[in-house]
């Protein structure tokens, strides 16, 4: 009885170290389970036919310069900062940055720290609004670009990262929210539901709780979310636009997934934006597909 007893306590503790272990192993790498940053950059705006400036932007963390790309646009004083999503980096979304450009915007996209040719370690929730504040500080103050003429846009995280921005800058003229996410727990329960038996609550570092900042937005918010959408459910935009005030629209797209909204849909997708955005139609010839078409 003593050795059963015994070899109990032997595989209660045997059990509780291998918990404790996983645990400790959740906490260091959540991070890497949120990021996934690529640094070579295959396009550029210029693949696209569209001049653009490489800009480099310092951080006030030491050792942290950004990198970004200033897509000048003549016909219009409006600007449209991009905020791209967890994965790859500015290289990817030059094509839709394009989309923007001919909408009639000027467009500033860049790569958060470890992205791209930004310098700086892997990064955290904090870092990546650190990085953003960084930008909005260089287009407003240093490019003399006033809040109330910059439209934010934010796909996937970069959406979570926008909602952030905007609740610090209620000046920002409209917000645009594509395929984006209540919050990382939830996104959790969804993409990762075993690791429910972690204390989750306790050990995530990084929160992205959109859903309980959209209430704080002062601009009119747009929500874009494909309802093929398998990365991030749509029905995450749902719950972003009943919480958020108004003035705000929601346009879910039945075909499109996370990343196919605007090539699928073409010309009601510019259409959506333009009227979202009070904007007069420009000619966009050619550039409602995806640029494998």
């Amino acid at each position: 009885m003593a050795l059963l007893h015994q070899g109990l306590w032997i595989f209660l503790a045997g059990l509780a170290i291998a918990y404790g272990s996983l645990c400790w192993y959740y906490w260091a790498i959540q991070t890497r389970l949120i990021f996934f940053p690529v640094e070579e950059i295959t396009r550029t705006p210029a693949d696209f036919n569209l001049d653009y400036e490489d800009v480099w932007v310092e951080s006030v963390e030491p050792g942290v310069k950004l990198h970004g790309w200033w897509i000048p646009n003549s016909a219009s004083n409006r600007v449209l900062l991009y905020l791209h999503g967890n994965a790859d980096n500015i290289g990817t979304n030059a094509y839709h940055a394009g989309r923007f450009y001919h909408l009639g915007f000027s467009v500033f996209l860049f790569d958060y720290r470890g992205y791209g040719q930004s310098q700086g370690e892997f990064p955290t929730e904090k870092q990546v609004y650190d990085d953003t504040d960084t930008i909005w500080d260089y287009l407003v103050n240093e490019r003399g670009i006033a809040p109330e003429q910059i439209v934010v846009y934010g796909h996937s995280l970069g959406g979570a990262i926008g909602i952030e921005l905007a609740t610090k800058h209620p000046q920002i003229s409209h917000f645009i929210i594509e395929g984006s996410f209540t919050s990382l727990r939830r996104m959790g329960d969804y993409r990762y539901p075993l690791l429910n038996i972690l204390p989750i609550d306790l050990l995530l570092q990084n929160q992205f709780n959109s859903l309980a900042k959209v209430p704080q937005l002062k601009m009119p918010t747009l929500f874009i979310h494909g309802q093929q959408d398998t990365a991030v459910p749509s029905f995450m935009s749902e719950e972003l636009f009943a919480a958020a005030p108004e003035p705000k629209k929601l346009w879910l797209f039945p075909p499109g997934d996370h990343s196919t909204v605007a090539p699928l849909a073409g010309e009601e997708y510019f259409k959506t934006i333009r009227e979202f955005v009070e904007m007069p139609p420009f000619p966009i010839p050619g550039y409602y597909l995806s640029p494998s078409k």
